[in-house]
């Protein structure tokens, strides 16, 4: 019902609102429905509200459209006082009241003032004492048994070209481009593949390797230091994670505070597709 209304409202929004530049408060009356007046700071609140789509339309669309809907709005609202709320209405407004509430205390909480001193402190904890991540760039060939790795070993002792080896003998997909496996760093392997390639010096051929895939020559071409990244880089992600750790931090200690009783009471949580509780 929302999107339908709000659908409607931005229909009706042809033109810009002709309002003097006079000035202008959050108290400033833009219209009054049987005597409750929708003002400025009504319309402010709303938009804070709009899901992204609707905060890029222009300002133009947005004042006429949100005025019109609230207008609406509270045309209807009168209407459903006049009648006897059902319990599912009053329920529903007990759920976005609270969720209401909730959200926009998070956001105060999470958009207190944040220094640059906080999140230098931060990035300092995280990155003070971090080591460059070291990638490895290797190549393989993969066989079925050891003793074919073993042969393979023998060749390239000879002064056989392993691109050469690997098209001809790799088992694996890599074969066909000569064994390149390109860049990667810890984590990015199984177990024992990853601590064959890491006892490696450069240019320098493994013995053979097990692996649940099998048999692996493994061949290290270079490794490299992925720098750090700089606060400029983070900075964005480090504020969002201070933010929501204030957010997790004030709800624990709001609950911890907080008197909650859970009757000891059993639910089938099918219930909660039976409507017809609604009426009761």
């Amino acid at each position: 019902m929302k999107r339908i209304l709000m659908s409607g409202a931005m229909a009706l929004a042809l033109a810009a609102p002709a309002y003097a530049d006079g000035h202008v408060s959050g108290e400033t009356v833009l219209a009054t429905v049987n005597g409750e007046d929708i003002t400025v700071g009504h319309l402010i609140a709303m938009r804070q509200m709009l899901p992204a789509e609707y905060q890029t339309l222009p300002d133009e669309v947005l004042f006429d459209g949100m005025l019109e809907q609230l207008i609406q709005q509270q045309i209807l609202a009168e209407a459903a006082e006049e009648t006897e709320l059902s319990r599912e209405m009053q329920l529903g407004l007990e759920n976005e009241r609270r969720a209401f509430l909730a959200a926009m205390f998070m956001d105060d909480v999470a958009m207190a003032e944040l220094t640059e001193a906080d999140i230098q402190a931060e990035y300092d904890a995280i990155y003070g004492e971090a080591e460059p991540v070291v990638e490895y760039n290797a190549a393989h060939i993969l066989l079925e048994t050891e003793e074919e790795a073993q042969a393979i070993i023998d060749q390239l002792a000879e002064g056989a070209d392993f691109a050469e080896l690997a098209a001809e003998n790799s088992i694996g997909p890599s074969g066909p481009n000569g064994g390149a496996l390109g860049w990667f760093g810890a984590g990015m392997m199984v177990p024992e593949f990853e601590e064959a390639v890491f006892g490696l010096e450069t240019g320098e051929v493994s013995a053979p390797v097990q692996t649940q895939f099998g048999w692996h020559v493994v061949l290290l071409n270079e490794t490299r230091e992925q720098p750090l990244p700089t606060l400029e880089e983070v900075g964005a992600e480090i504020e969002d994670t201070l933010r929501r750790a204030r957010v997790d931090a004030r709800l624990q200690e709001l609950t911890e505070a907080a008197t909650i009783d859970r009757p000891e009471v059993e639910i089938d949580p099918a219930i909660l597709r039976n409507d017809t509780l609604l009426s009761e």
